[in-house]
């Protein structure tokens, strides 16, 4: 199997591991690992060579609508009002003069969506499969998790830089504390 197919599924299982985990993190921690993880993640994919899906191929969707919701739910409680920014590279932009409003929530979930059905599928070992669910991968990066990935980190970006205060650090129970002295 070729080098850069190994480092893409490792990079993958690795970002799906993360989201999978998200609770056991702080905020902070959250953002400064996904900073990391996002762009070695575009990478990787981008250095994948080109491949053909084939059309018999019937690929599974193995991440369920719930499985979907955890991850969205999750990462959305953790960022709590940091999780909303505002959009101007979407389709939806044509028609509008204003940018639109996203969550990194969401998106993180979408591009978690096809990744760990990927990683799943290939985990299977069925060479015919993981080729399709490779060329699919691939595919949708090029026309849609791509782009999404690069719009979220701008999002994280201004989270770590522009928004952190010393308060969102402190668990809520202390920050109540010391406003009442």
């Amino acid at each position: 199997m070729d080098r850069n197919v190994v480092e893409f599924v490792t990079v993958a299982a690795e970002f799906c591991a993360f989201l999978e985990q998200v609770e056991q993190r702080s905020r902070k921690d959250f953002v400064s690992v996904a900073l990391k993880i996002l762009p070695l993640l575009y990478i990787k994919a981008s250095m994948l060579e080109p491949m053909e899906q084939d059309e018999d191929a019937d690929l599974e969707d193995l991440v369920t609508e719930d499985d979907y919701n955890v991850i969205r739910i999750s990462i959305a409680g953790l960022l709590g009002e940091q999780d909303d920014y505002l959009d101007v590279f979407v389709e939806e932009m044509k028609y509008s003069d204003r940018p639109v409003l996203k969550t990194i929530s969401e998106d993180l979930a979408d591009i978690y969506q096809d990744l760990r059905n990927f990683v799943g599928i290939f985990k299977m070992g069925l060479e015919n499969t993981m080729r399709s669910s490779l060329a699919a991968v691939q595919q949708n990066f090029e026309m849609y998790w791509g782009q999404t990935l690069v719009n979220t980190m701008r999002a994280l970006h201004d989270v770590k830089y522009n928004q952190f205060s010393e308060q969102d650090e402190e668990p809520a129970e202390e920050a109540e504390d010391s406003s009442e002295e």
